[in-house]
């Protein structure tokens, strides 16, 4: 994680914080309904604090195959590789990810009561 996402997940999970502490001052002292808006949206930036963790993480991935592939060749080279390489199968890919094969490992096999 860089500098920028690490104060973007301070900022959610101080925003979480004064949420959580806003929810609980509308239990003791206000309406139900606000109490429950306020717990709801205090979730929510620690939502966005996984999803900035997570990005953090495809962007390191990216940059150490990236740094990878410098030794071994062209790095666009690599990350189409490892896509291609990441593929279900045949039918996957003609489908554009809606079927897989018969004997594709990620296919979901067809239930008998299914109509």
């Amino acid at each position: 994680m860089n500098c920028s996402s690490r104060l973007l997940c301070v900022l959610y999970i101080a925003t979480s914080a004064g949420l959580a502490w806003t929810s609980v001052l509308a239990f003791r002292h206000g309406p139900m309904w606000a109490a429950c808006l306020f717990a709801a949206a205090s979730l929510v930036p620690v939502i966005a604090v996984v999803r900035e963790t997570v990005i953090g993480e495809q962007r390191r991935w990216l940059l150490e195959l990236i740094a990878r592939a410098g030794r071994n060749g062209d790095a666009a080279e690599a990350i189409v590789r490892a896509e291609l390489d990441s593929a279900c199968c045949e039918r996957w890919w003609t489908s554009l990810g809606s079927e897989h094969d018969v004997t594709c490992r990620h296919g979901m096999p067809r239930s008998s009561s299914a109509a």
